[in-house]
């Protein structure tokens, strides 16, 4: 089957088998992301120690701002491009895609250069002590140098599941994650490279990913391929991708603002450990956020599609069996993270004092998790159809509106106890929000599938 009667499929063929195989690829490919960033994690927690981690948690924010950046085009270019490819707006989305890698080429430059040029002050900026700036300044070094080709292969990797190859894009992350865990034990003991190992493991993975990326799209037998005369900027694409890249663009940019709050709050009340035991929390829930992002990832094209080909009937339930596939995700995550902590911490290290400030961490952290998933799908609903200003603002809800403030009169009063709190609790009133917000559409969708 040709790359245009895959895409045509997106608007006639029954939205659960889409579901299934847009998100299927997407999720295995999400998931061993996960299982990659943890790899890492487990692999300098256990081999370079436990202070490690905690410079390695102090990098987060570094990671949520260069993904904010990067989703901006990468997310924007791909949800406009299944709008396109919904009209049979075929030229445009030529341009898209070389519009796209220009800009990720340019933004990964100039994102990567200006980091370091000021990394220490940054560092200390986002929570780093005399403790851990050293490990968190040798690891970001290696990542902003290759920050490039981190641009390129995630923004790709997007427009192939735009592009009706999801496949190809679960493809790219498995082998990212092969290469990235060969390489991790080598860099890091046998060449003894410490946690600068880990960073040039994971950069050399992305890079060779992305040559084979790069290969897909100058095959001119593919739908979308690079073409001459498709890389001159042009204002309206700018815009358009802009438009819509706004709001994961937000979400990533609030989550480095978040994070910093949390390191800067962690190191007051509870020392490096704390902020250790958060990076820890963090991976064990980024693994069920990641499953959940695939099935956004199989959501944005086949929603992106209907709504383009104005077949509401079939969006409102291609969104409902998302709701439903994430809920369940995240209900296990819950069920792991109340009932396995310890399992959980051990993993990453053998340091008690770090596994009992992660026990707790992981339990509190995941204490509402149940919630996160309907969330999720319903912000990536309204970022698929167009509606940057309400997926940002349910992205901010979450994030912004309530978690900041939150960690900013709980810490005072309840000190660690208090940190640990705002995140339910921000996690409880957003959802409320959320679903109010979602079920109004609902009613306006309702109607036009009626009509």
């Amino acid at each position: 089957m040709d790359n245009r009667q895959a895409t045509l499929e997106l608007g006639t063929k029954p939205v659960g088998q889409l579901l299934m195989q847009y998100a299927l690829p997407a999720i295995v490919a999400m998931t061993a992301s996960s299982l990659y960033n943890m790899v890492d994690s487990i692999f300098i927690g256990q081999g370079v120690g436990a202070m490690a981690i905690s410079g390695l948690a102090i990098t987060f924010p570094f990671m949520n701002l260069s993904g904010a950046v990067g989703a901006a085009i990468g997310v924007g270019a791909s949800t406009y491009l299944s709008v396109k490819l919904g009209q049979k707006d075929y030229k445009t989305a030529e341009l898209l895609l070389g519009n796209a890698i220009v800009l990720k080429i340019i933004t990964g430059i100039l994102f990567g250069a200006v980091c370091l040029l000021f990394l220490d002050p940054i560092l200390y900026f986002f929570g780093a002590t005399e403790n851990t700036i050293g490990y968190a300044r040798e690891y970001m070094q290696i990542i902003l140098v290759g920050n490039v080709a981190t641009h390129l292969y995630f923004g790709l990797n997007a427009l192939l599941r735009a592009a009706s190859k999801p496949k190809h894009a679960m493809y790219a992350t498995i082998f990212t994650v092969v290469i990235n865990t060969i390489l991790d034990p080598i860099f890091i003991w046998v060449f003894d490279m410490g946690i600068r190992g880990a960073a040039l493991a994971t950069i050399l993975a992305q890079m060779l990913a992305l040559c084979w990326q790069l290969s897909i799209f100058s095959n001119p037998k593919e739908m979308l391929h690079f073409k001459k005369g498709t890389y001159r900027l042009r204002a309206d694409i700018i815009k358009n991708i802009l438009a819509i890249g706004i709001s994961p663009f937000s979400m990533n940019a609030c989550a480095c603002i978040v994070v910093i709050f949390i390191n800067t709050a962690l190191v007051r009340y509870g020392g490096d450990m704390a902020v250790g035991a958060y990076g820890i929390a963090n991976r064990i829930a980024f693994i069920f956020v990641m499953i959940v992002m695939g099935i956004k990832q199989g959501l944005q094209p086949i929603a992106g599609y209907n709504y383009g080909a104005q077949l509401h009937s079939r969006l409102i339930h291609v969104v409902r069996l998302a709701m439903l596939a994430a809920t369940v995700v995240v209900v296990a995550g819950w069920v792991t993270g109340q009932l396995l902590p310890y399992y959980c911490a051990r993993l990453f290290t053998s340091d008690q004092t770090l596994i009992n400030h992660s026990i707790q961490a992981i339990r509190v952290n995941m204490l509402l998790f149940p919630l996160i998933g309907y969330q999720m799908v319903v912000t990536c609903f309204f970022q698929s159809i167009g509606k940057a200003k309400i997926s940002m603002l349910l992205s901010l809800s979450r994030q912004m509106l309530f978690l900041v403030p939150l960690l900013i009169i709980l810490p005072p009063i309840f000190k660690i106890d208090g940190v640990w709190a705002a995140l339910p609790a921000s996690d409880g009133i957003a959802f409320i929000v959320t679903w109010v917000t979602m079920e109004t559409y609902k009613k306006k969708l309702r109607t036009n599938a009626q009509q």
